[in-house]
Order: C-alpha cells, then sequence, then structure tokens
C-alpha cells in the first residue's frame, strides 16, 4: 500500500516534487523516491512495505531496463501469476508483487489487469512502444487522481498531490452539487474542474508523441441474468464459502503482522472466523466502542471474539478524540466527503495499527448480498407503488398532516413517480430543496444498472450501490481512513471472484421474505451461533446528532451562521437555517445536512483561498 505520483513533462523542480509526495505521505512513511526518465518524464513513489520488505522493491521500480513502473495496492494472486510467468522464462530479483506486475505487463500487454486479482492503481512507463499504461482495480478500492491539458498529464493517489504549487485550477460549481446530493463527489469528477479520477474497472494508455489518453474498460458487473447458477442452494452455499475461504487466506499473506476488523456484525465476523479457521496462530481483532447510549457495539464483537477466541482489542471513542479528528478531516480527505462514518473508521485504524499493519475488513456483504436495510423498506413501500398514483398522493397528504418528521419523509418519497426515482431520492435525499441549482445531480452514467428491466429492482439496486455507492463511498472512507495512519486495509468480500459468485445466485438465495444476506450467514452460522446476531442491523455512526446539539454546538453555529452559509454555493439560506433550527430544537434529526455542510465549510476555509469556483 503506497502513495503514487507522475508528471510527464518539467513543471516543476525536483524539490517540488518531494513537497508533493511529502503531502501524502502518510500513505507510505516507509521510503520515499523520485526517478527522471528522458529528461522530462517523473515517477514517485511512497512506501509502505508490506511484501518484501527488502529495499530492492522499492518504486519507482524498473524491470529488465524496459519498463518503470509506481504501484499502489497488493496483487493477492501474484504467486500464481509468477509460476506462470517463470515457465515462460521470465526471471525475478525480488519477492514482490511489483515486479510481478512488470513481467506480466510484458507478457500480457494491454490485457495485465484482467490477469490481476487485487485492489490496484499503478502506471507504467513503457519506453519501448514510448507510452504510459495504468489501471485501477475493479471496484475502485485504490484511488487514482489526473490532470491532463495540452502540456501533459499528471496523477498521483491523492488529490492534495495534484493540486500542491498548481494555481491553474478551479473550483467545480457542478460538484459541489454532487457533494450535496450523494454526500460524495462522484466518479470520474473531482471538486476542481481540470482534474479527474481514473473510473474503477478502467485501464488507459497515453501516448507520448501525441499526448492522447485512450481509456477503457477491462471490468464490468454482469447488467443481464443469462449467467445465473444453477446449483442448488447447498452447492451454492459450499461454493461461496470456499470461495470466501480462499478470499481470506490469500488476503492474510504479508511480511507484517495482520488483523481484522471486527464490529460483530455479519460481514466482519464471517472474514473473522474464516481468517481464524485459515491460520495456526490467533488472529488479532480490533473494535471500536463509544460512551454514549444506543452507539455501543463493541459488546457483541467481543462476544464473537470470544467464541472465535482471537485475540481482541476494543478502542474506546471519546469527544474530545472526534472532535480532533473532525479538525484533521480534511487533510486526508482531501475533497469534500460526508460519510460521518469516516471518524470512527479513521480512530479504529488509528489504534489498529499500533499493533498490525494489515487489517482485513467486512466491507462489501451488503451491497453484495442485498444487505442494507434499505432494500427491505423499499420492499415495503413497493405495494403502495402497484396502486393508482392518486391513492398514494391521498396518502403522503395524511402522512405529511401526522407531526413526526420520519412520517413526513415517508410522505415524500411517497409522490415519486416509480422505484426507480424513489430509491435514488432515498439515497441523494428525499428532501433536496435546501440545494439551490439548475444543475441535474441525478444524471449520473451509474443509473443505467438500476434503470432497466433485466433484473429485478432488488438486484438492480443493488448493482447501482456496487458501481456508486461501494466505489464511490465505502472505499473512499476506508482507503483514506486506514492511510491516515499507514494501514493497508483489505476486503476479502470484495474479491472480483465473489462479486461474480453472488451476482450470479437467484435472488431467493439471498434476499427471501424478511430475510436479507441469506447465504452469507448461513455460512457465518456454520462458525458462529445464530443467536448472537439476532437484533437489529446496526450501522458505523457517531453520535453527531447529539454532539451537534451539545459539544459541538458553538462549532455548529460559529461555523453556518449567516456569513458562513453565504460562503456556501448552490444552498437556500433560508432553507438551511430552518433545517439547523429544527436539529437543535430536537424536532427533526438534520445531523447528516449538518455535517455535510460543516466538512465542506472546513474543506474551503482550507483550500478555497487563490481558488475561483466555476
Amino acid at each position: 500500500m503506497c502513495g503514487i505520483y507522475g508528471i510527464t513533462y518539467s513543471k516543476y523542480t525536483s524539490e517540488q516534487i518531494s513537497e508533493k509526495l511529502k503531502r501524502m505521505d502518510f500513505r507510505g512513511p516507509d521510503q520515499s523516491a523520485q526517478k527522471t526518465f528522458d529528461n522530462r518524464i517523473v515517477f514517485g513513489h511512497n512506501r509502505l512495505s508490506i511484501i518484501d520488505l527488502d529495499p530492492r522493491s522499492n518504486q519507482p521500480f524498473a524491470f529488465e531496463e524496459k519498463i518503470h513502473i509506481v504501484f499502489n495496492g497488493e496483487i493477492y494472486n501474484f504467486k500464481i501469476l509468477k509460476s506462470e510467468l517463470i515457465k515462460k522464462g521470465y526471471q525475478f530479483r525480488t519477492e514482490s508483487d511489483t515486479e510481478v506486475i512488470c513481467a506480466a505487463y510484458l507478457e500480457f500487454g494491454e490485457n495485465l489487469p484482467n490477469k490481476l486479482n487485487g485492489m490496484f492503481a499503478f502506471v507504467i512507463y513503457d519506453s519501448i512502444n514510448n507510452r504510459l499504461f495504468g489501471a485501477r482495480d475493479r471496484l475502485g478500492q485504490k484511488p487514482f487522481y489526473y490532470l491532463l491539458n495540452r502540456d501533459g498529464f499528471e496523477f498521483a493517489s491523492q488529490l492534495s498531490t495534484i493540486q500542491k504549487y498548481n494555481s491553474n485550477l478551479t473550483i467545480s460549481r457542478k460538484s459541489i452539487t454532487q457533494y450535496f446530493a450523494w454526500g460524495v463527489v462522484p466518479d470520474p469528477y473531482t471538486i476542481f474542474n481540470e482534474v479527474q479520477k481514473l473510473p474503477a474497472g478502467n485501464c488507459f494508455t497515453l501516448d507520448l508523441d501525441s499526448n492522447s489518453l485512450n481509456i477503457t474498460q477491462y471490468w464490468d458487473i454482469n447488467n443481464e441474468r443469462n449467467e445465473l447458477f444453477t446449483g442448488t442452494y447447498q452447492e451454492a452455499k459450499s461454493a461461496l464459502s470456499e470461495l470466501v475461504q480462499d478470499a481470506v487466506k490469500i488476503r492474510l499473506y504479508a511480511d507484517v503482522p495482520v488483523g481484522v476488523f471486527l464490529s460483530g456484525g455479519i460481514d466482519s465476523s464471517l472474514v473473522a472466523a474464516m481468517a481464524q479457521t485459515t491460520t495456526n496462530s490467533q488472529v488479532k481483532t480490533f473494535s471500536v466502542k463509544f460512551n454514549e447510549k444506543g452507539f455501543d457495539e463493541s459488546v457483541y464483537a467481543q462476544k464473537v471474539a470470544n467464541h472465535l477466541k482471537t485475540d481482541h482489542h476494543v478502542i474506546s471513542c471519546n469527544y474530545n478524540e472526534g472532535l480532533d479528528l473532525i479538525d484533521s478531516f480534511s487533510h486526508y480527505y482531501d475533497e469534500p466527503f460526508a460519510d460521518s462514518s469516516a471518524i470512527p473508521s479513521m480512530l479504529l485504524s488509528k489504534y489498529t495499527r499500533k499493533q498490525v499493519t494489515v487489517a482485513l475488513s467486512g466491507d462489501g456483504g451488503d451491497e453484495m448480498f442485498i444487505g442494507y436495510q434499505r432494500y427491505h423498506w423499499m420492499k415495503q413501500v413497493s405495494a403502495l407503488y402497484k396502486t393508482p398514483k392518486q391513492f398514494r398522493h391521498i396518502t403522503a397528504f395524511l402522512l405529511n398532516a401526522l407531526p413526526h418528521y420520519k412520517l413526513k419523509t415517508i410522505a415524500k418519497g411517497l409522490r415519486f413517480d416509480d422505484l426507480d426515482s424513489l430509491y435514488l431520492a432515498s439515497v441523494t435525499g428525499i428532501d433536496a430543496s435546501w440545494i439551490q441549482t439548475d444543475y441535474d445531480y441525478l444524471n449520473v452514467s451509474e443509473r443505467s444498472y438500476l434503470e432497466h428491466n433485466d433484473k429485478n429492482i432488488y438486484e438492480r439496486m443493488s448493482d447501482f450501490d456496487i458501481k456508486a455507492y461501494l466505489n464511490w463511498d465505502i472505499n473512499t472512507k476506508v482507503d483514506r481512513a486506514t492511510m491516515a495512519y499507514s494501514l493497508e486495509g483489505r476486503a476479502p468480500l470484495m474479491d472480483y471472484r465473489v462479486v461474480e459468485l453472488a451476482q450470479s445466485l437467484p435472488t431467493h438465495f439471498k434476499y427471501r421474505g424478511s430475510k436479507q444476506k441469506i447465504i452469507l450467514k448461513d455460512i457465518l452460522y456454520d462458525h458462529v451461533p445464530q443467536e448472537y446476531f439476532n437484533r437489529p442491523k446496526a450501522g458505523f455512526t457517531m453520535p453527531f446528532s447529539d454532539w451537534f446539539r451539545k459539544e459541538l454546538k458553538d462549532m455548529v453555529l460559529s461555523e453556518l451562521n449567516d456569513d458562513g452559509l453565504h460562503q456556501i454555493p448552490n444552498i437556500n439560506v433560508s432553507e438551511v437555517k430552518l433545517r439547523i433550527k429544527q436539529h437543535m430544537e430536537g424536532s427533526w434529526n438534520r445531523y447528516p445536512l449538518i455535517w455535510k455542510l460543516l466538512v465542506l465549510k472546513q474543506w474551503l476555509n482550507k483550500n478555497g483561498q487563490g481558488y475561483s469556483i466555476a
């Protein structure tokens, strides 16, 4: 796990590039280096040593003096690939996966990404063909930012690295609007008009003679139901169990200590169980607890840990430490990012790093196996969408007359034309009247995974979340939270083989009646008693709702006062003020909106000076 950087034209001095690398040195504190090729192309790298700790594997890395690479991530099948390449005559001088990528590029060319099982973002300088070739992993676990203009191409693992010493950027008004809706700036956009993200599952070639960039998609989820699993449920369970076991096993390989994030939920408990059965040593597991009532789930993690006999560690979160993380938030999440669970994720990573350098997580299970509560809520409301629109509107009118804000929210939801529109609204905000813009922030290409008729509504929602929420939000959150403390996060359930098998399973293997993630749970129950999980699903959240009314009230009211709100583009100030007032009075829980505005305001305070908004 590392930080990568590169530029194809002479714009910065060696000292400035060193400072650019220093801006993201938390991603790789073990070694930093830059190398210049042909007097104009520069590659830079910050290394977090995970596999083959010897300096021989430091980057930028050269292979047979034909190609050079900077690489961020891990390739979990590199040993298998290496064996195949040795049979083809390739010779290796390291034990790293980096060298294997280089040899595989010479062997497979642009088909290389399809050969890799891992999380990655890399760029290869192919001096033979005078081009750059790069790729980002299938689900977007590793970030890749780039800037292309008439002078050349610049790329990095962090947006702030490209931003540093670059005064020619403009803040994107459209991206701010997208952020208000999605809570993130969705791919391929960034907060700056001139910088983009390489989409997940895509690779590129840059012709260095013409400075022309060609981006192609090498992998995607199956948008149709033409490759269904044809076996029995037990056969599917056996196949999935074996696959998850292997996905965990290959992610336990490292030359540094490895642990597991354990929340006590289904997905992380399954990963911990598989890890404990795979290794002969006692697995280290980590969870976080909060002192506030209703937010402490650590007791469930402890129960699972006791059953699995892991070496379990509980990290306590208090108000002061949470406040410190809020203050440093934009340094790591270097464009606005409003998922408040990033804060406990950072705290968990901070203390986990004191004992291990790699941590496995259960991320991906909800998206792959129809596990979010909103899927079940959509099922419940779908019956109303089979009734005439007029009946729904009457129901909405009656609900809106009741005093509870949740009923008023449901009333707004019943006014949408169809379930697809309702689902988009449920993830972007049922009530967006506070956003003041003519820009259609719902116009993202990922909508095509939701708005078609080849799958049922539950599979389409799942597909959309894999392409949008998992990529834009979850993977960004985890990458930045872990890398802020030089901790590598690995997600076995995001192994593309698990994704493809999950995609092929009949819906009723995953979701039936009121039961969600059925097959994943049944695999877990072979390792941990089912009664441990007989409780409502809980999210990984902070007690911000209370904090904004108490400990953080002064911060909210000072940052989001009249002057502060008028500095924020694209909002209806009077509507926002009303919502803040509702929250402070306790009549409506508006903490997601307040947090979203605070994050943007903090980012603008630290980054807005000198940049125009266009």
